[in-house]
């Protein structure tokens, strides 16, 4: 096997890293001070605000460390129940959630059979979704059944929630989309 000259130097690097590391560890030099330092110095003089990670029902509890209003650190909140300090893999990701510069900031709109992107105004996006919403709720909503049944509804809108609903929006949502007559609403906090 042929070594280039940067091979060897990378080899010779890492194995040189790797003995000085072993032997300190096997001295018995304890790095975890310089480990708890080097974070109290990435969260030195950050608010810290408590809040709940967005990806399942659990509802795992997070400190979200903020310095002038920027998101620094995203952790577990050792003083849950549900989850004493640690994360799963998606909630150890949610600060990657915040600060990834691919994150849709806009509301984009692709009218049927256009190849491009549209940016829209965020009103205009929400009047939108109201028009679509009362037109195919008026196009599909039922009454009665053959049978006589009044049953108010209407079976063409589904309504999806999230996990991290607190029961107030829950209940709100509940009964928004009772009353407009949608039968189909799957959330993971259910009423």
């Amino acid at each position: 096997m042929e070594l280039s000259r940067r091979e060897l130097l990378r080899l010779s690097v890492a194995g040189g890293a790797g003995t000085a590391l072993g032997g300190l560890i096997a001295s018995g030099v304890d790095l975890a001070p310089a480990v708890a330092r080097a974070q109290q110095l990435r969260i030195k003089d950050a608010t810290i605000t408590p809040s709940v990670c967005p990806f399942c029902a659990v509802g795992c509890a997070t400190l979200i460390h903020t310095v002038n209003g920027q998101i620094v650190n995203i952790e577990g909140d050792p003083r849950s129940p549900h989850n004493e300090g640690t994360l799963c893999p998606k909630g150890a990701a949610t600060f990657q959630l915040h600060i990834n510069p691919n994150r849709p900031t806009r509301v984009l709109h692709r009218a049927p059979g256009a190849t491009e992107w549209e940016v829209w105004d965020l009103n205009r996006a929400m009047e939108r979704v109201a028009e679509l919403v009362k037109k195919t709720r008026d196009d599909t909503f039922i009454e009665q059944l053959s049978n006589g049944k009044r049953v108010n509804a209407t079976t063409a809108i589904f309504s999806l929630g999230g996990a991290t609903l607190d029961i107030e929006w829950n209940h709100l949502h509940q009964k928004l989309m009772r009353g407009l007559g949608i039968v189909a609403i799957e959330n993971q906090a259910r009423i």
